[in-house]
């Protein structure tokens, strides 16, 4: 797909609302055009890895795609990734240019080896863009995902459901990347956010700029009901509420269900090394759900979700092949079955062992999010040398509470709602930032 020629058959529909300015598609297909004009000036084709770094913009958009039309391969850093990761990720993907629209700086960059790495020749042969996509390193190294931009997009299409969609997850997550592409291709509208990533700043955009679908992470959704925000706004625009990247709380859920009747809750399931597969929830109140299968097959081995894709990545930078003989993927998430659903447990190396019996944390901080003045919960293991491991919870409370009364509380409501196994054998309480820039928790405080 022609990106650029697509954006002009929407003509003066709105593609992008930046702050205050609307962006038609004529307007951002102009844009695209600027791009491509100024990337061949600076000899880029598509033999050149280009990293790009900003804030949502109009020309970080446009830069974007004529990246992809140029057939480069694009890695996409947050303004936020610090110097010396940005340091490191260039050298690890290869770069020969690093363009950074926050200071108009582009820099072209000697290439570390003379051998471009393997995934990029079979791109190149292919005729193919490509994506470099870095996790987030809160478990471990930064690994490196190369991804075949074109079979991406490939998948979009279905311009029936064109949506106004915020911008929640930067350009450097496959959420951001999804947002972006997806609902332009289908001629809908992307809002980015009126100031910063607050339950506030969130549905005030959502309100103000008429969003009608908004992807978030179950950490965003349970600050927005601790915080009040999904009552003080009128959401009536609103008709579609996705989320994912990691469990979200059972209590959280409900709650939302029981604030917007109207919205359509949905799980939605992707990973970096795999792209968004294609998800159907039981209903808006439930965590089961059904994984598409078009392009997409799975398998459950020993509790644990396995997946092979067709828009999987060709494999990591600096790590080694994670597929298996068969092309299928471990995601390390443990999981129930009932039928054709699949309900998400959590990540297999989260789970905590207490005396052989196995605790989830995200139950655990489910029942403990039901008690008054708790604003966020994160459970994990820590080792005992009688159990192996016992339950521990860093409790960010209300301002003006925490302390042995609502540690009470909260012991109490754990030990009439949950097996004793389960309930936290210490609880500590936190300040400061428990959430990660990508809205996860961070379960190494």
């Amino acid at each position: 797909m022609n990106f650029a020629k697509m954006l002009r058959s929407n003509g003066n529909a709105d593609a992008l609302v930046i702050d205050d300015t609307v962006f038609t598609y004529n307007d951002l297909a102009d844009t695209v055009d600027r791009w491509s004009e100024f990337y061949r000036r600076e000899g880029v084709t598509d033999t050149s890895v280009v990293g790009l770094r900003g804030h949502y913009s109009a020309d970080l958009c446009g830069a974007f795609i004529s990246l992809y039309d140029l057939g480069a391969v694009i890695v996409p850093f947050s303004p936020d990734t610090p110097a010396e990761k940005l340091q490191s990720f260039t050298e690890v993907a290869q770069l020969s240019t690093l363009h950074d629209l926050g200071t108009s700086d582009i820099t072209h960059l000697s290439a570390s080896t003379d051998s471009p790495h393997r995934f990029y020749e079979q791109l190149r042969t292919a005729h193919h863009a490509g994506l470099v996509l870095f996790s987030s390193g809160t478990t471990g190294r930064s690994k490196g995902s190369v991804l075949d931009l074109s079979k991406l997009v490939a998948r979009y299409g279905d311009r029936r459901r064109a949506r106004r969609t915020l911008a929640f997850m930067q350009l450097d997550h496959i959420g951001g990347v999804n947002t972006i592409l997806h609902t332009l291709s289908l001629g809908g509208s992307v809002v980015t956010i009126s100031g910063e990533r607050t339950p506030d700043d969130v549905f005030s955009t959502v309100q103000s700029r008429g969003v009608d679908t908004l992807p978030v992470t179950p950490t965003f959704l349970t600050m927005s009901v601790v915080a009040g925000a999904v009552e003080r706004y009128d959401l009536s625009s609103l008709k579609l509420i996705t989320y994912g990247t990691e469990p979200m709380p059972v209590s959280t859920l409900s709650r939302v269900t029981e604030l917007l009747p109207d919205v359509t809750l949905k799980q939605t399931y992707g990973l970096s090394e795999l792209g968004i597969i294609p998800t159907r929830s039981k209903d808006d109140g439930s965590l089961w759900m059904k994984l598409g299968t078009d392009g997409f097959e799975y398998d459950i081995r020993d509790d644990v979700l396995w997946v092979r894709a067709d828009t999987a990545m060709l494999g990591y930078l600096n790590a080694p092949n994670p597929f298996d003989e068969h092309g299928y993927f471990n995601t390390q998430d443990k999981v129930e079955v009932d039928g054709d659903y699949v309900r998400i447990l959590g990540r297999d190396s989260d789970i905590i062992n207490v005396g052989g019996e196995k605790v989830y944390p995200a139950e655990v901080e489910s029942a403990i999010l039901e008690v008054d003045d708790v604003r966020e919960v994160i459970v994990c293991g820590r080792p005992s040398p009688i159990m192996g491991h016992v339950v521990v919870a860093s409790v960010q409370a209300e301002a003006g509470t925490g302390g042995p009364e609502l540690e009470q509380r909260i012991l109490h409501h754990c030990n009439s709602t949950l097996e004793p196994y389960k309930v936290p054998m210490l609880i500590e309480f936190i300040d400061g930032r428990y959430v990660s820039e990508r809205f996860k928790k961070l379960r190494s405080l």
